[in-house]
Order: C-alpha cells, then sequence, then structure tokens
C-alpha cells in the first residue's frame, strides 16, 4: 500500500479529479494549502504598486492506493497538472504499513 500525495496549481483540481476518476480511482482528499518552492513566491501589482507575496496557494490531494496502481495514478496526475511552468507542483509517494476501516473492521487493501 502506498499514500500518494500530490501538490498542484488549483485550476487543475478539476482536471486532476475527472482524470484519476477515468482510471478507477473513487476517494481522495483534498486540502488548500499556501506555501512555496524553488521560485520563493512571486510579485503582483495593486493599484499601481508592486507587493511581494511570499506564500502561493496550493492544492494538496491525498490518495491512497495498492501498490499495483500506483505508477498508473502518479503518471496521470503529472500528465493532467502539467503546464510546463514554474509552480506545477510535485507528487510524493509514501509507503504505508498499515490501513484500518474503522466502520467494518477490514485492514490493508481491502480497507483503501
Amino acid at each position: 500500500m502506498q499514500k500518494i500525495e500530490a501538490i498542484i496549481q488549483p485550476r487543475k483540481l478539476e482536471t486532476v479529479r475527472q482524470a484519476l476518476d477515468k482510471i478507477g480511482i473513487k476517494g481522495l482528499s483534498v486540502s488548500d494549502i499556501d506555501g512555496y518552492g524553488n521560485q520563493k513566491g512571486h510579485t503582483e501589482m495593486y493599484r499601481g504598486q508592486e507587493y511581494s507575496v511570499a506564500f502561493t496557494k496550493k492544492v494538496k490531494l491525498e490518495i491512497f492506493s495498492s501498490d499495483d496502481k500506483v505508477e498508473e495514478i502518479v503518471k496521470t496526475i503529472i500528465e493532467t497538472a502539467k503546464t510546463g511552468k514554474i509552480g506545477d507542483g510535485k507528487v510524493f509517494v509514501t509507503a504505508l504499513s498499515q490501513a484500518h476501516r474503522i466502520r467494518t473492521g477490514e485492514s490493508g487493501d481491502t480497507a483503501i
């Protein structure tokens, strides 16, 4: 089992969600986050004044998957979230040792 975390641009969320739905991924968690990467924020104009924005708005997706679907999920996220510009985001994959469904008591792959 694996946990896939993807940090993407908010405007790409619906496109990524639809693409994941097409490959059979029905469950995911979404969080609105603020952060910065290599670009260290950006500058914007407001009423003729330029100001610095240290944190940019992003969306974090969390998906829990059996090992056999991980590569397809990661590939789908990268293909649909990519714009080719700075700030497209990142995808992280972490091994899970256990998963339990509270309602039924199921464990392992059947719990996700």
